[in-house]
């Protein structure tokens, strides 16, 4: 997520400024045609802008339905917020007993697990994804091998080796945590820790996890569906090839100075439209570790130190802070 109040123009020109340089080129060339050798290459503009209005509109279509991706997993880790504080007021209120300030810790060190897990798991790799532009970072893994040897780490700090060595077959890690946490709620249930109505209440807390995750997992491994994203594409590259056969039309018989500005308005057309497509298509996968993620990490900390000062827990994280601009 970039964090500042805007991307500045020339971040957002140097990241798409392709189009608009072949555009210029390829917009040139027929200008220079038609100036040089009085070969005219030309098409009416009113067919092509028509043309262009249907692409707009599916451009729109396109960009909300990846911003609807975007802004639902954003609300399923508020949720995911919401269910985590309630579940350690509940940890910490329900369970009472001999020793149960160490009860409190495991239970609470084990959520966190499940959201470290979460987390690494969200952001493997997948084919449709743009994984050549992923900011750097550890927390952003981009091989299996870096995922499992970072998220491993992670989990030490909060669960067993033992419990990790467990889990070393399954593959579904998160899923697994959440299983173990079911099974340690029953087993203090059955030692009187609490009773049934807490422990229906606590259990309630782990089918909202499950919930949450089934739905960020169902962002995750379904693709925007690619037959409107590859239409979107080709649709903008048929209207890129032909603005600079209808503009020379329109440019043809100016003086000599506003036609050489022909070239530069083609590619200014070509740019915008794809950079409306660009945007579009880095909005669909707010999972992957890119520019305009959902910051899954930093939200999963913050979760962490509310649920560790619940317990009173001692050398918690620091809220995660964003580098130059960009908070994941």
């Amino acid at each position: 997520m970039y964090t500042k109040r805007n991307y500045s123009f020339w971040m957002t020109f140097n990241w798409s400024k392709w189009p608009f340089i072949i555009g210029v080129v390829y917009s040139g060339i027929i200008a220079c045609l038609g100036y040089f050798l009085d070969i005219h290459i030309s098409l009416p503009w009113q067919p092509i802008s028509v043309i262009g209005i249907a692409v707009a509109f599916y451009l729109g279509f396109k960009n909300n339905s990846s911003y609807d991706r975007t802004w639902e997993a954003r609300k399923i880790y508020g949720g995911i917020v919401n269910s985590s504080r309630s579940f350690g007021a509940a940890i910490t209120s329900f369970i009472q007993g001999e020793n149960n300030s160490d009860i409190h810790k495991e239970l609470i060190y084990r959520h966190i697990a499940w959201l470290t897990a979460l987390r690494f798991q969200l952001r493997l790799s997948k084919p449709w994804e743009h994984t050549e532009e992923r900011l750097s970072g550890k927390f952003v893994p981009t091989v299996c091998e870096n995922y499992t040897m970072q998220m491993d780490e992670g989990l030490k700090k909060f669960i067993s080796e033992e419990e990790i060595q467990s889990y070393q077959n399954n593959t579904n890690i998160a899923t697994q945590i959440l299983k173990t946490q079911s099974v340690r709620l029953q087993e203090l249930k059955n030692n009187g820790f609490f009773d049934d109505f807490r422990h229906m209440e606590l259990y309630h807390h782990i089918t909202s996890f499950y919930t949450d995750q089934g739905k960020a997992e169902r962002i995750k491994n379904f693709p925007f569906p690619r037959q409107y994203a590859s239409t979107a594409l080709w649709l903008t590259m048929v209207f890129s090839f032909l603005v600079p056969l209808g503009l020379y039309e329109a440019f043809k018989n100016v003086d000599s100075f506003m036609f050489w500005v022909f070239p530069f308005m083609s590619g200014l057309i070509i740019w915008i439209f794809y950079l409306m497509e660009k945007i579009g298509d880095y909005s669909e996968n707010p999972f992957e570790g890119t520019y305009n993620d959902v910051p899954i990490t930093s939200i999963s900390i913050g979760i962490e130190i509310d649920l560790r000062e619940m317990i009173n827990d001692s050398d918690n994280p620091k809220p995660l802070s964003d580098e130059n601009g960009f908070l994941l």
